[in-house]
């Protein structure tokens, strides 16, 4: 069957979801708590991981939120960034579209069990990192610690992504709270002790001997990793009840949710002080120190449910990647699949699993690099895609329209568009070559895919040309 690609089929996501479950699953996406900022202040300074938090959703996160508004609700097909690269520059971009945001998934989403499996060993020490060795398969360990992220973190939300969206949403509105709490009862005992110990929070502003530049550079990756994934909503559009409604709204409600609980609970710790030796992880001892060992065992748990509802939020989006690239026979057609009881891509949500637990037998010491890297070249195309469809299709109904011409958007690009060059520049500055070299790989990688791709579905597609398709503007189911 052949269908326009801008015309999604109605009615073939049967589990749909609302507003609060959206700003949830957006959430997640995007944070899941403060968890992982802690390093901001002992590599940036205390000041300088505060203007961070504060500065970069101005002239990062809100561009991305404001481009996924607008071409979420234009384009409201599955797979979200694909399509509307497709609709703006043709196939090419679109595979480098998927497979980006693909290869980012690997490094990303394997990060969230052993997260889970790590602070699941604060609290039962049977499941530490140092859990006994099950066996070794080469170079792979396999252990008590690697078995519990599977057998308890993976394949429950998994189940839970087959069962559908609804299930995911509802759920991540549960997790949210449990992992925001916490840090609710921290603000609240760490503020006033700031007050009466008369402690700075922004003082000093970088690390000593670090200048200014030095330090902005330092944290913009872990800021950057903090905030990004706000166009994740868009590859879920057609399981959101009134997606033109919604998205716009969710955006605004999660970047709002999403900062307080960075600042609030950033500026509260530093009543623990020690602030120099901070790392990821460092929140369970300064809860510690601020509240005792009763909020520690909190925070700790409350980390445990934001890695769930990470990963669980992620996989929902992250899998209508390849499912959108099967349906357009980038990938076998069997991954486009949807389970006739729950109408959920079931194959692509167990390959994308099966692909994340394999990955996650390595720690991934530039996850944050290749991630953030890896982002930002899909968040740029994304971004030449919405001023390419204001050229070309003007007239294209747009629900939720960026106020303002082409001016505007240049004074949301611009500021976008350089602190992506400066992140790279920073990172190649500090640590050179090897640092980004992973990053430049995957881009090559994918690249050099397409031609194979490209060799297979034409096969696939019976030697209908590629032209011929692109001139009649559909694409195979």
């Amino acid at each position: 069957m052949i269908r326009h690609q801008s015309t999604p089929p109605r009615g073939r996501f049967t589990s749909k979801v609302t507003l609060v479950p959206v700003v949830a699953l957006i959430f997640f996406s995007v944070s899941g708590g403060a968890y992982g900022l802690e390093p901001l202040t002992s590599s940036s300074g205390p000041g300088m991981a505060m203007l961070l938090i504060l500065v970069t959703p101005l002239i990062y996160s809100i561009p991305v939120a404001l481009l996924t508004a607008e071409l979420g609700t234009a384009i409201p097909s599955e797979g979200g960034g694909y399509h509307w690269v497709q609709r703006a520059f043709g196939d090419f971009w679109a595979f480098q579209e998927g497979m980006l945001w693909i290869f980012t998934a690997f490094v990303d989403m394997a990060l969230y069990p052993l997260l889970f499996a790590d602070y699941l060993g604060q609290l039962w020490h049977a499941a530490a990192p140092s859990a006994t060795v099950v066996a070794r398969l080469g170079p792979l360990t396999i252990d008590l610690h690697w078995i519990l992220a599977v057998s308890c973190f993976i394949i429950p939300l998994t189940a839970l992504n087959i069962v559908g969206a609804r299930w995911v949403g509802d759920s991540s509105v549960l997790f949210a709270v449990i992992a925001l709490v916490p840090f609710v009862l921290l603000v609240a005992i760490g503020l006033p002790q700031l007050f009466a110990h008369h402690i700075n929070p922004v003082a000093p502003l970088t690390t000593p001997h670090t200048s200014v530049i030095a330090a902005f550079g330092t944290g913009l990756w872990i800021v950057m990793w903090n905030y990004c994934g706000f166009d994740s909503v868009g590859a879920i559009a057609e399981e959101i009840e009134h997606p033109q409604r919604v998205i716009p709204r969710a955006l605004a409600w999660s970047l709002i949710v999403i900062v307080a609980a960075y600042i609030l609970p950033m500026t509260a710790a530093m009543a623990a002080g020690g602030w120099s030796s901070w790392d990821a992880g460092s929140f369970t001892h300064i809860a510690r120190v601020i509240g005792g060992p009763w909020l520690e065992w909190l925070i700790t748990a409350g980390a445990i449910f934001g890695a769930v509802g990470l990963f669980g939020s992620l996989l929902m989006s992250n899998s209508r990647i390849p499912f959108a690239m099967a349906e357009d026979s980038w990938l076998p057609p069997v991954v486009a699949r949807l389970s006739p009881r729950f109408g959920t891509p079931t194959l692509a949500i167990i390959g994308c699993s099966v692909i994340y637990a394999l990955f996650s037998f390595s720690t991934f010491a530039n996850l944050v690099v290749i991630d953030v890297f890896l982002t930002n070249c899909t968040i740029l195309l994304e971004l030449a895609a919405l001023f390419a469809l204001r050229r070309k299709e003007p007239d294209l109904p747009r629900p939720y329209r960026i106020p303002g011409g082409y001016g505007i958007l240049a004074v949301l690009a611009i500021p976008l568009i350089a602190i992506c060059i400066f992140a790279v520049w920073a990172q190649y500055n500090d640590s050179g070559i090897p640092s980004i070299s992973f990053s430049f790989g995957a881009v090559g990688l994918s690249v050099a895919l397409y031609g194979i791709a490209r060799i297979w579905r034409r096969r696939h597609l019976g030697g209908i040309p590629d032209a011929e398709l692109a001139r009649v503007g559909q694409r195979p189911v």
